[in-house]
């Protein structure tokens, strides 16, 4: 009798808890079906009409909701956006599976495996105002630099860093923010008192 070894820890992309269960669930039917990025950009719309609508967040968050609730809900914004396939399916499994309040912990790790796969690398950059296309192109190549891949930026607007920015590019951070300057420059001169 011969044996066959699969070596399962080879993966070079380690997602780990149910939420990394779940994307790396969704990622191999994805690439089973050559539907990676037909799948991306369905979950990538849900994960933006999240962040835009405090309701919808209320909905995946709340304990107070019943699955069935939450899945008619559900249900209705995916019919109305135009999400469908392999997406809806899931979205609706996370639901009545009660896992729906860890989608966009999800989301994110699946966008993580899809990058891997891709050899591309997603840096999360938050700014004090909207950049310029020429600053985007010139951020881009700079981490492609650093980081030997092509690099996704995800850009966070947050006037609260007042100017600047924070970058993290895996788990690396770089904060030039002048929040940050200012209170370093507060906390030197509490501490020469």
């Amino acid at each position: 009798m011969t044996r066959v070894h699969t070596n399962v820890a080879a993966e070079d992309t380690i997602v780990s808890g149910m939420a990394g269960r779940y994307a790396t669930a969704l990622f191999e039917l994805a690439r089973e079906g050559n539907a990676i990025d037909a799948v991306k950009a369905d979950l990538d719309r849900f994960d933006a009409l999240i962040a835009e609508s405090p309701d919808l967040l209320r909905l995946i968050r709340s304990p107070v909701f019943s699955a069935d609730e939450q899945l008619q809900a559900l249900a209705a914004v995916l019919q109305r956006v135009g999400i469908g396939g392999l997406a809806e399916k899931f979205l609706k499994l996370v639901t009545a599976n009660r896992r729906l309040f860890a989608v966009r912990d999800m989301l994110k790790a699946f966008r993580e495996l899809v990058a891997d796969q891709k050899g591309e690398a997603t840096a999360e950059v938050t700014v004090a105002e909207a950049l310029k296309d020429d600053h985007v192109a010139a951020l881009k190549s700079a981490l492609k630099e650093v980081s030997g891949k092509d690099v996704d930026l995800q850009i966070k607007i947050e006037p609260a860093i007042l100017g600047g920015l924070v970058v993290k590019l895996g788990s690396r951070m770089v904060d030039t923010s002048l929040r940050t300057k200012l209170n370093a420059i507060r906390q030197a001169m509490k501490e020469a008192r």
